[in-house]
């Protein structure tokens, strides 16, 4: 079973995926302060009972992902493992990570957190590094493609173990290419 407690496979990151907190013009206008119960409760309400389709949106962050892979893919080695490279994959698969719950897909997060963890650790993205991410990319297409929703149950912890333990085989392959 996944344990919740091997943050990024027990390795220290190379990088970290940054978030950018864009200036919010709206705010600035209105003033500062907190939100009302009322709308908090609202926002909540209308999270908890979205139901737009997450598919189209899912897909187009995998189809980026897959571009970055091929950009990489495409670089000679030199400069296919600088961080801009990395990041051009990475950026699609927080995107993964931060939309997927939203829209009910609790599954595609936790996989994509795991994607996002390993890409942090990796030294460089080779041929084996590659195919790992392929099969997290492929994972969560069928899970977008079943519609499968929430956490996936008994199958999608085994899901999520299974792509875990190709990452730690992938670790034990390449001992020299993690950082303890």
């Amino acid at each position: 079973m996944t344990d919740k407690n091997d943050d990024h496979f027990n390795l220290t990151p190379r990088r970290k995926a940054e978030f950018f907190m864009p200036p919010n013009h709206l705010k600035n206008k209105v003033g500062f302060g907190g939100l009302s119960d009322d709308i908090l409760n609202k926002a909540q309400a209308l999270l908890e009972n979205n139901t737009a389709d997450f598919r189209p949106l899912g897909e187009m962050y995998l189809e980026s992902m897959m571009r970055g892979v091929e950009h990489v893919k495409a670089l000679p080695d030199s400069m296919a493992n600088d961080d801009a490279s990395i990041a051009s994959i990475l950026f699609p698969v927080m995107q993964l990570k931060a939309n997927g719950g939203m829209f009910h897909y609790n599954l595609v997060t936790l996989i994509a957190d795991r994607l996002v963890q390993f890409l942090e650790v990796i030294e460089t993205i080779d041929k084996d590094a590659i195919e790992i991410i392929q099969a997290f990319h492929t994972t969560i297409r069928a899970i977008l493609l079943g519609q499968i929703k929430g956490d996936g149950g008994t199958r999608g912890l085994d899901l999520l173990d299974a792509l875990n333990a190709a990452c730690y085989r992938y670790f034990e392959k390449y001992p020299e290419k993690k950082r303890s």
